[in-house]
């Protein structure tokens, strides 16, 4: 890959407007500080992890790490795993999640996640925890010229 690039292209296809089955997927649970819902050390707790990761001689699946803000102070962060990592809180998810796919700056969330709420009352399919998935980093999405974020919900 690119020196420049480190987050692989974004394929939005299987995400768009679907539900996606996730059949007990491993990852790695880990809580980011935050203030009035903006990350603060983000990049920190994600590097740590990573090398945590490694260590333990398992890989990040589909470079997915979904976000859980569970207060305007806290966010919860779960990095898809390939194997049980020793040492590390765990989180698995199974059952089928909403999910679909947006563009744009980060601005728009609150527009993004109205949207959501109203595919999810389309679908009739209740939300009780919201992931987003930030399929790129900054660097990369400026690389790309684009900027997808996924919100899955269940």
């Amino acid at each position: 890959m690119d020196e420049n690039v480190c987050c692989p292209p974004f394929d939005p296809t299987p995400w768009k407007d679907t539900l996606v089955s996730f059949d007990d997927r491993k990852f790695v649970k880990k809580r980011v500080r935050t203030f009035f819902f903006i990350p603060l050390n983000f990049g920190q707790v994600m590097r740590t992890a990573q090398a945590q990761i490694e260590r333990a001689g398992a890989k990040v699946v589909d470079n997915m790490a979904l976000s859980n803000h569970v207060s305007r102070w806290t966010m919860e962060v779960l990095v898809a795993v390939d194997r049980e990592v020793p040492g590390q809180k765990m989180a698995f998810l199974k059952g089928q999640l909403l999910s679909n796919v947006y563009e744009g700056p980060f601005k728009n969330t609150g527009i993004w996640c109205k949207d959501f709420e109203a595919l999810a009352k389309k679908r009739n399919v209740p939300i009780h925890t919201w992931y987003m998935w930030y399929t790129t980093c900054p660097k990369c999405a400026k690389k790309y010229g684009k900027n997808p974020v996924v919100i899955l919900g269940a």
